[in-house]
């Protein structure tokens, strides 16, 4: 989520620039609070939500497809009704990475007698002329053109340097820097950006904690799922050493050493083989063969 929310403090601090590409005219909208619509397991903080005299409009920004948006679309549609009854809602689902996927091309969500529609907007199909022209859209006008991104992203970086506002400079800098980031490496970015002296901007601070808040949580679940396979690893290998020595009485250090350090399905292999043995001899040669194999 962490390039999603790059875009959602966009929308925050340029607002206007985003109405004029999406509604096509200058509205004057105000930025709502999501967070009373929050229920589990939605996050509203994920949420774009301005309002104007009659209308809401609810952006969704996503990386990648997500198998969830429909229903989430529905969801908020129906909270927003509820707390907004007399506002219409228009809904846009902003994707921003090129994929084959089938799901972004869904614009509803269905079951039963249910039934709700809203927007798609796939960035790299959008005209990257047209983002070009509003200074809050700039950083996005590098994902329109994906498979040749460096001309664009070298305009927007003169676009960007020719800003009088040193602070909007290093906002949007820092931005465009981000989210090129989804299709090219840091190297390459630096290259055709130059020197980036953003780390201290708003945006790049904001979205380098957002990237290690979910870096430490995947590190968090990976470390969960490594420590259980190795938990059942060692389980087993107790286990299959318990037998072993009920069976042919104790064992060198050596062979101890080397059944411990067997991956669980040999482990459960050996558990099987060790009623057919007799003697260590017939344990030597069968770690002998699996070594061999």
């Amino acid at each position: 989520m962490a390039y999603d929310n790059v875009c959602k403090y966009l929308v925050e601090w340029f607002p206007e620039s985003f109405v004029r590409w999406l509604l096509g005219s200058p509205v004057s909208l105000a930025q709502l609070q999501p967070t009373e619509l929050s229920t589990e397991p939605i996050r509203a903080d994920s949420l774009i939500l301005l309002r104007a005299q009659n209308l809401i409009l609810h952006l969704e920004f996503q990386t990648d497809p997500d198998p969830d948006i429909p229903f989430r679309m529905a969801d908020y549609c129906l909270r927003l009704f509820r707390r907004y009854p007399d506002q219409e809602v228009q809904q846009i689902v902003i994707y921003l990475r090129k994929t084959q996927s089938e799901r972004v091309y869904q614009t509803s969500f269905q079951r039963g007698s249910l039934s709700h529609r809203f927007e798609v907007l796939r960035l790299w199909e959008q005209d990257p002329e047209v983002l070009s022209r509003y200074p809050g859209l700039l950083p996005l006008a590098v994902l329109a053109e994906p498979d040749n991104p460096e001309p664009r992203l070298r305009q927007v970086a003169r676009a960007i340097a020719e800003m009088e506002d040193p602070k909007l400079r290093q906002e949007l800098k820092a931005a465009t820097a981000v989210l090129a980031g989804l299709t090219w490496t840091p190297e390459e970015i630096s290259r055709v950006l130059g020197g980036l002296a953003v780390r201290e901007s708003t945006i790049y601070q904001m979205w380098r904690a957002e990237a290690l808040k979910e870096g430490r949580e995947e590190g968090l679940k990976q470390g969960l799922e490594q420590g259980l396979q190795q938990g059942l690893q060692q389980e087993a290998a107790r286990l299959t050493l318990s037998q072993l020595q009920r069976k042919l009485g104790p064992l060198p250090e050596d062979l101890s050493e080397t059944i411990r350090r067997l991956p669980t399905e040999q482990l459960e292999g050996l558990a099987e083989a060790l009623l057919d043995f007799q003697t260590l001899a017939d344990l030597t040669q069968w770690l002998e063969e699996l070594a061999s194999a």
